[in-house]
Protein backbone atom coordinates (compact mmCIF):
# COMPACT_ATOMS: atom_id res chain seq x y z
CA UNK A 1 0.00 0.00 0.00
CA UNK A 2 0.91 3.58 -0.41
CA UNK A 3 -0.14 6.29 1.83
CA UNK A 4 -0.55 9.50 0.41
CA UNK A 5 -1.38 12.51 2.45
CA UNK A 6 -2.13 16.35 1.57
CA UNK A 7 -1.10 19.71 2.74
CA UNK A 8 -1.15 23.49 1.85
CA UNK A 9 -4.60 24.27 1.05
CA UNK A 10 -6.30 27.50 2.11
CA UNK A 11 -8.74 30.29 1.39
CA UNK A 12 -6.59 32.79 -1.05
CA UNK A 13 -8.21 36.08 -2.78
CA UNK A 14 -8.33 36.24 -6.56
CA UNK A 15 -4.28 36.18 -8.21
CA UNK A 16 -3.27 34.74 -5.17
CA UNK A 17 -0.81 31.58 -4.56
CA UNK A 18 -0.58 28.45 -2.47
CA UNK A 19 1.81 25.35 -2.72
CA UNK A 20 -0.12 22.12 -1.84
CA UNK A 21 2.29 19.13 -0.67
CA UNK A 22 1.46 15.52 -1.25
CA UNK A 23 3.88 13.34 1.10
CA UNK A 24 4.31 9.58 0.08
CA UNK A 25 4.84 6.66 2.19
CA UNK A 26 5.03 3.00 2.68
CA UNK A 27 5.50 1.01 -0.93
CA UNK A 28 6.41 4.11 -2.65
CA UNK A 29 9.19 1.76 -4.77
CA UNK A 30 5.84 0.87 -6.59
CA UNK A 31 4.52 4.06 -7.58
CA UNK A 32 5.24 5.30 -11.23
CA UNK A 33 3.01 8.35 -11.41
CA UNK A 34 1.94 11.16 -9.25
CA UNK A 35 -0.85 13.13 -9.76
CA UNK A 36 -3.60 15.91 -8.79
CA UNK A 37 -6.95 16.01 -9.82
CA UNK A 38 -9.43 18.14 -8.03
CA UNK A 39 -13.19 18.22 -7.68
CA UNK A 40 -15.29 21.25 -7.33
CA UNK A 41 -18.82 21.06 -5.93
CA UNK A 42 -21.63 19.87 -8.29
CA UNK A 43 -18.82 18.87 -10.64
CA UNK A 44 -16.77 15.74 -11.50
CA UNK A 45 -13.32 14.92 -10.60
CA UNK A 46 -10.58 16.63 -13.25
CA UNK A 47 -7.51 15.99 -14.00
CA UNK A 48 -5.26 18.81 -13.02
CA UNK A 49 -0.93 17.62 -13.16
CA UNK A 50 0.65 14.48 -13.03
CA UNK A 51 4.92 13.69 -12.86
CA UNK A 52 6.90 10.60 -12.99
CA UNK A 53 8.05 9.64 -9.53
CA UNK A 54 11.33 9.88 -11.07
CA UNK A 55 10.49 14.14 -11.19
CA UNK A 56 10.51 14.20 -14.84
CA UNK A 57 8.16 14.35 -17.25
CA UNK A 58 5.20 16.96 -15.53
CA UNK A 59 2.14 17.15 -17.68
CA UNK A 60 -0.86 19.80 -17.30
CA UNK A 61 -4.66 20.36 -18.03
CA UNK A 62 -4.60 23.27 -19.95
CA UNK A 63 -6.88 25.00 -17.50
CA UNK A 64 -4.18 25.44 -15.05
CA UNK A 65 -1.13 25.20 -17.56
CA UNK A 66 1.20 28.20 -17.29
CA UNK A 67 -0.19 28.86 -13.87
CA UNK A 68 0.72 25.75 -12.18
CA UNK A 69 4.03 24.25 -11.30
CA UNK A 70 4.18 20.70 -10.44
CA UNK A 71 7.49 19.11 -8.89
CA UNK A 72 8.99 16.59 -6.61
CA UNK A 73 11.23 15.99 -3.95
CA UNK A 74 13.39 13.24 -3.99
CA UNK A 75 14.49 13.34 -0.23
CA UNK A 76 11.44 14.14 1.03
CA UNK A 77 9.01 11.59 -1.12
CA UNK A 78 6.82 14.49 -1.81
CA UNK A 79 5.29 16.10 -4.75
CA UNK A 80 4.21 19.77 -4.80
CA UNK A 81 1.78 21.73 -6.57
CA UNK A 82 2.61 25.16 -6.60
CA UNK A 83 -0.86 27.26 -7.72
CA UNK A 84 -0.08 30.65 -9.20
CA UNK A 85 -2.12 33.30 -10.55
CA UNK A 86 -5.40 31.32 -8.89
CA UNK A 87 -9.20 32.34 -10.08
CA UNK A 88 -12.86 31.91 -8.19
CA UNK A 89 -12.69 28.55 -10.58
CA UNK A 90 -9.80 26.91 -9.00
CA UNK A 91 -12.13 26.36 -6.13
CA UNK A 92 -12.11 22.66 -5.28
CA UNK A 93 -10.99 20.10 -3.29
CA UNK A 94 -7.30 19.33 -4.52
CA UNK A 95 -6.43 15.18 -4.34
CA UNK A 96 -3.08 13.62 -4.70
CA UNK A 97 -3.03 10.54 -6.01
CA UNK A 98 -0.42 7.70 -7.18
CA UNK A 99 -0.11 5.09 -9.83
CA UNK A 100 1.96 2.02 -10.43
CA UNK A 101 1.98 2.99 -14.59
CA UNK A 102 2.24 5.77 -17.02
CA UNK A 103 -1.46 7.63 -16.30
CA UNK A 104 -3.51 10.63 -16.53
CA UNK A 105 -6.64 9.06 -16.29
CA UNK A 106 -8.29 9.03 -12.58
CA UNK A 107 -9.52 5.45 -12.97
CA UNK A 108 -5.48 4.02 -12.92
CA UNK A 109 -4.61 5.85 -9.67
CA UNK A 110 -4.94 3.04 -6.82
CA UNK A 111 -4.43 5.56 -4.14
CA UNK A 112 -5.30 8.28 -3.06
CA UNK A 113 -5.42 11.26 -0.26
CA UNK A 114 -7.70 12.65 1.64
CA UNK A 115 -8.07 16.36 -0.12
CA UNK A 116 -7.37 19.40 0.58
CA UNK A 117 -9.81 22.05 0.36
CA UNK A 118 -8.72 25.26 -1.79
CA UNK A 119 -11.13 28.43 -2.01
CA UNK A 120 -10.43 31.04 -4.24
CA UNK A 121 -12.28 34.34 -3.58
CA UNK A 122 -13.22 36.83 -6.13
Amino acid sequence: QVQLVESGGGLVQNGGSLRLSCAASGRTYSVYTVGWFRQAPGKEREFVARILWSGSMPYYADSVKGRFTISRDNAKNTVYLQMNSLKPEDTAVYYCAASPTFATSSFAYPYWGQGTQVAVSS
